[in-house]
């Protein structure tokens, strides 16, 4: 086999080659699959693809295992077991959260609540920034959503901040959500 790896992500993907040493020259193979992991996996002509319906993950199978048998114009076969490995891709953020929504009114720097992101790659990093209609109000530390402190809450004037938070990954992909942070009245 000519190769022995595959993307993530990759449906239908060649993984590589086929070839058979035979003392026999100009003799000619036809190539069958057999093993644990064969449903996901097709011969074409000498090509072994990953099925166009299957999407390697890496995140649930980093391996795949396959045999393959050469036989030859005669009916000898000889076969080989091959390891074929998923290479890992960055993927996107796939949602960020906010732990609380909402502030007390008359309170200035307030903390609204903690962001947190899934992302199906483990131990990835994130950076959060900030935009939509009320951005300039709050700010970001680290984790944390604040009100800025030159912000007063006042529940008459403004009972509910928009802001959308975007994520970005060590990778520099993204996700966006928008929050609704409410302003809670005190008597």
């Amino acid at each position: 086999l000519s190769a022995s790896s595959i993307a993530e992500n990759a449906a239908g993907t060649t993984v590589g080659t086929l070839s058979t040493t035979d003392v026999d020259s100009g003799d000619t193979f036809t190539y069958t699959l057999s093993g644990s992991d064969t449903a996901s996996f097709e011969i074409s002509g000498t090509t072994l693809k990953l099925k166009d319906a299957v999407s390697a993950n890496h995140e649930l199978q980093s391996s795949y295992s396959v045999t393959v048998t050469a036989t030859d114009a005669g009916g000898l076969t000889t076969s080989q077991a091959f390891t074929v490995s998923v290479t890992n891709a960055n993927e996107s953020p796939s949602a960020v959260t906010l732990s609380a929504s909402s502030i007390a009114e008359n309170s200035a720097g307030a903390t609204v609540g903690t962001l947190s992101t899934t992302d199906v790659d483990g131990g990835d990093t994130f950076t959060y920034t900030l935009s939509g209609t009320d951005a300039a109000s709050f700010e970001i530390s680290s984790t944390t959503l604040k009100l800025k402190a030159s912000t007063t809450a006042d529940y008459e004037t403004q009972a509910a901040y928009s802001v959308t938070v975007t994520v970005t990954d060590a990778g520099g992909l993204t996700t966006s959500e928008t929050f609704t942070i409410s302003v809670t009245n005190i008597n």
